[in-house]
């Protein structure tokens, strides 16, 4: 399994986490940090390949 795609789905469960709970707020800023990176990552890892 690719990190990239690791760490979408981290982040795809901070955000249900974060719409879940109480510290709602914090997880969501996590999430899409994480989310962001992670495509960040995938692109670049896409682009040096070609």
């Amino acid at each position: 399994m690719p990190a990239w795609l690791i760490l979408i789905l981290v982040g795809v469960v901070l955000l249900v986490l974060g719409v879940a709970t109480n510290i709602g707020s914090f997880l969501i800023w996590i999430g899409v940090i994480v989310l962001v990176v992670s495509l960040i990552l995938g692109l670049v890892g896409r682009g040096r390949r070609v």
